[in-house]
């Protein structure tokens, strides 16, 4: 059976116990990336074949598309008024720290690296998860304020990274020749015409959008397929001018909100799912990458995933969090919650289309394998546990503790069923 035949399989077989899973604390991710581990392990004839990296590439780009695109299309604007300062605060200080912090480790634990091939692994783990945060960011449990910040954080933080990584990627010698030139033209295209791009595409579709459903001119079903239509138009036109595609789906999911507001509440469903179906096949084949590359794993590699995940994240963001009185078991969460996942594995594809043989790239690959595989089990495991234990903390707080000013102000998000 190809491997293809396998995942087809394995997506019905999920489908039929999808909810006793959820209840058991075995997430999506979890279940096809032990999965793809499976399938390497006990189909030999697996093993001798080539996988596209380029069509990986390309069902992860669209996944992490349609999923910027859905978080941001429910994203309350008059919510993120009053927040704006923590996310900020981790956009900013929190991922800066974090690169510098993650590049520091990787000299430690990787010697052999140099200061521009740690910052290159350092870049490309520093963005969170979107979709492995989702059963936080949807909990009605959690603050608002909080769920939120985590929200625009992870929507954002992984174009931001993009820059980084390119920087060292030309600085270390491994992008083509004219590097100084090609670094400010692409930090231009990719920040700039990606954020114009979602500007404007955001704007004009929302409110036709908007319109047609004003006039009752559109079925509710293909006001679903037009808002998924936004996210793809997004990837294709960023494509074909050099633009984020990542940095346009985000934007353009806040700007849709204008001229359709409405986008979240009623359309959102059918870009939700098919962004969560195109990563089902991204978690799975990196599973299989996972073990076809396991024998070649260091006790280094997996020290290295324990730190990214715990004090490189932690330690910035309790740093990027002072003065904003909360609480610290707040600082804890947010903290321990920023999930590597797809972001990482579309940012380590990247680097990799630029693979050109040199000393550091087998230890950046397993590097970036073994933190966003711990990361799966670890954040996917203690998702529900440590919503709970973080709701009675919560529950414990004063009424004046500041993690209760935005959460009564306006309704939970609109939560979507996983």
């Amino acid at each position: 059976m190809t491997l293809f035949g396998i995942f087809i399989t394995l997506v019905f077989l999920h489908s039929l116990i999808s909810g006793r899973l959820e209840k058991r604390i075995v997430t999506t991710p979890i279940f096809f990336t032990t999965a793809g581990m499976l399938a390497f392990l006990i189909i030999p004839e697996l093993r001798n074949r080539q996988h596209s990296l380029e069509v990986f590439l390309q069902v992860a780009e669209l996944g992490l598309v349609m999923l910027l695109f859905a978080d941001a299309s429910r994203t309350d604007l008059h919510v993120l008024k009053h927040i704006r300062n923590l996310p900020v605060r981790l956009l900013s200080t929190g991922m800066l720290l974090t690169i510098f912090l993650g590049g520091l480790c990787a000299l430690v634990f990787f010697p052999r690296l140099s200061i521009w091939e740690a910052g290159i692994l350092a870049a490309i783990l520093a963005p969170t998860d979107a979709g492995l945060g989702q059963i936080i960011v949807n909990s009605p449990r959690l603050p608002l304020n909080i769920r939120q910040a985590l929200n625009v954080e992870a929507g954002l933080n992984d174009g931001l990274a993009v820059p980084f990584l390119l920087f060292f990627i030309s600085v270390a010698g491994i992008s083509a020749t004219g590097q100084d030139t090609r670094l400010i033209q692409f930090i231009l295209e990719q920040l700039g015409f990606g954020a114009l791009l979602g500007v404007g595409i955001g704007f004009a579709g929302g409110w036709l959008l908007g319109l047609s459903h004003r006039r009752k001119w559109i079925d509710h079903l293909w006001s679903q397929l037009g808002v998924a239509t936004l996210a793809l138009i997004c990837a294709v036109v960023s494509e074909a001018v050099g633009a984020s595609m990542f940095i346009a789906a985000f934007v353009a999911g806040l700007s849709a909100q204008v001229g359709f507001k409405a986008v979240g509440k009623n359309s959102i469903e059918f870009t939700e799912q098919w962004g969560r179906l195109l990563n089902i096949p991204v978690f799975f084949l990196f599973g299989f990458l996972v073990a076809r590359a396991g024998n070649q794993f260091k006790w280094t590699h997996v020290f290295y995933a324990i730190v990214s995940l715990t004090a490189v994240r932690m330690l910035p963001v309790a740093i990027a969090l002072m003065g904003t009185r909360l609480s610290r078991a707040t600082v804890m969460f947010m903290g321990w919650f920023g999930p590597r996942g797809l972001a990482s594995i579309v940012l380590g594809l990247v680097y990799l289309e630029h693979y050109t043989h040199q000393a550091g790239d087998s230890t950046i690959r397993l590097a970036v394998m073994a933190t966003v595989l711990l990361s799966i089990f670890a954040h996917g495991l203690s998702a529900v546990p440590g919503i709970e234990l973080y709701a009675r903390k919560i529950e414990t707080l004063p009424h004046s503790a500041r993690e209760h000013e935005d959460s009564e102000a306006k309704p939970p998000i609109q939560n979507q069923q996983h």
